[in-house]
């Protein structure tokens, strides 16, 4: 039977649903996006990190204002290394101020009395403070989180006072915290809000609209990239050099103006099928803008990516030009870290899909992927795993710290792509790791994103460091004394 068990969750027998070894001959899909059970310390992130740290926060001159008391503001600048260019027309004397996400933080920070009189008043101005201290703002998100929506603050009517009177665009996600079973909760709130949100907007102000005369027929969105460590300077020029033109990134290094026209798009290219997918299928629905999933990772990934778009405009020839000129350019560094990452094993734990992005860059790279997990993932995200594998591989839904250390321990991987927690367990293991969440030194992305990932990789798992350490250390629950056992109490 593929699903399995670890010994760490003697106590937690239900775990067992959660957790499989993918055999093709008869593939399971996990246990997922169901709520954590009582117990079990769950590495998940709230929906309110899924809507502002993943969708919301990289978009490039929003003010993103955190109506909550000052703590939960902390998922802001210094969390995510999703990155936005300076906006060349604004005043030298405001520059340092015209790219907001990972350089500001807003917040009402709500007080005891705020919550229990209600805190609508002081949102209203902090809005109407954020938007005078940041003239060169495009637009204002106001994100809920668990406190004012237990309250509920109408922050809707909110958004509408402060745009009647500023005519700066505000939109609003209401995705708490505890509005869900993890951050994918805050994802498709987002997806779902800024859609509505934009409709109506260009319903009330239509000059915010293309005009005819500026549109395309190679004009496309690019959906669900969040330029993490500048991976759209690797994606844009791909496209650009295949004759498309990218009006509008969700939501990565992208301005408000660029947002809301959108719906203008001919085709929606959809990079992270988890996070965006929601929003790409409204637009279908709704504009009947079609769409095509790709993976922007490695090599093949990345050519296919080209050729499934190119298909779609025509402009095949020019697309396997561009693979060709890209593939020569990198070769004789892919085969040098090819010659030295060749049957290495890697462990990936990351949030949801990029599991089954990097299984091929990994292959392309010599490397086994011999154990994978995802704090957030669906069904589609694990029959994605399943078809990319070739089998053998133990997979994880939303792991803990216990799972986490004793999968390590079974499966021994020369190195761990994982996020900003975990390194730290993981290299006292005595097992190198690289942060494959937000990256070591990108980007990831695009046939020279191999090249940094794999750099990374080496640098990684033959650094001297690891000398010094003996190996893989041994659990808690392999150190007890004989005849000992874990108490479930």
């Amino acid at each position: 039977m593929p699903l399995t068990n670890l010994k760490c969750n003697k106590c937690l027998p239900e775990r067992g649903e959660h957790i499989y070894i993918h055999d093709p001959e008869n593939p399971v899909i996990p246990a997922c996006n169901i709520a954590t059970l009582p117990g079990d310390m769950t590495e998940r992130g709230c929906a309110f990190a899924g809507s502002r740290g993943v969708i919301g926060g990289p978009i490039a001159d929003s003010i993103d204002m955190v109506h909550a008391p000052v703590g939960c503001a902390w998922y802001t600048w210094g969390t995510r290394r999703n990155l936005s260019d300076l906006f060349p027309w604004v005043a030298p004397d405001r520059l340092a101020n015209s790219a907001f996400n990972r350089r500001f933080c807003v917040v009402t920070d709500m007080k005891e009395e705020n919550v229990v009189f209600g805190g609508t008043k002081k949102l209203k101005r902090s809005c109407l403070e954020a938007i005078r201290l940041f003239p060169e703002a495009g637009g204002l998100v106001i994100f809920t989180t668990c406190t004012t929506g237990l309250i509920g603050d109408d922050v809707k009517a909110v958004a509408k006072q402060v745009e009647a009177e500023t005519g700066v665009p505000c939109f609003t996600s209401e995705a708490p915290g505890c509005s869900g079973v993890s951050q994918s909760k805050g994802h498709h709130e987002f997806n779902t809000s800024f859609y509505r949100q934009i409709q109506a907007l260009r319903e009330r102000r239509p000059e915010l609209k293309m005009k005819d005369e500026e549109k395309t027929p190679y004009d496309v969105c690019l959906i669900g990239e969040y330029n993490m460590d500048w991976d759209l300077k690797m994606i844009r020029p791909l496209f650009e050099r295949l004759g498309l033109r990218i009006i509008a990134v969700f939501t990565g290094n992208e301005r408000i103006e660029n947002l809301i026209k959108m719906p203008d798009a001919v085709l929606n290219i959809v990079h992270c099928q988890r996070s965006a997918e929601y929003i790409a299928e409204m637009f279908k629905d709704g504009y009947q803008t079609p769409f095509i999933r790709v993976s922007l990772f490695g090599v093949e990934q990345t050519a296919q990516a080209l050729r499934d778009v190119a298909a779609h405009f025509g402009l095949e020839e020019k697309a396997e030009e561009i693979i060709a000129d890209e593939t020569a350019r990198i070769q004789e560094s892919l085969e040098f870290y090819r010659s030295k990452l060749t049957g290495k094993k890697v462990a990936i734990y990351v949030g949801g899909p990029r599991v089954w992005h990097w299984i091929g860059p990994m292959e392309e790279l010599g490397m086994e992927v011999v154990m994978g997990a995802c704090t957030f993932a669906h069904e589609d995200d694990y029959e994605k795993i399943n078809a990319r594998h070739k089998g053998g591989i133990l997979m994880i839904d939303a792991p803990n710290e216990f799972e986490i250390e004793e999968s390590i321990m079974e499966t021994k991987p020369d190195i761990f792509l994982t996020g900003l927690k975990e390194k730290y367990l993981i290299r006292k293991m005595g097992v190198p790791t690289v942060n494959s969440h937000s990256y070591e030194k990108g980007p990831y992305a695009g046939f020279s994103g191999l090249i940094n990932f794999a750099r990374d990789i080496y640098q990684g798992i033959y650094a001297p460091v690891w000398k010094f350490q003996n190996g893989i250390v041994k659990p808690v629950m392999d150190n007890l004394p004989e005849g000992e056992e874990v108490s479930c109490q």
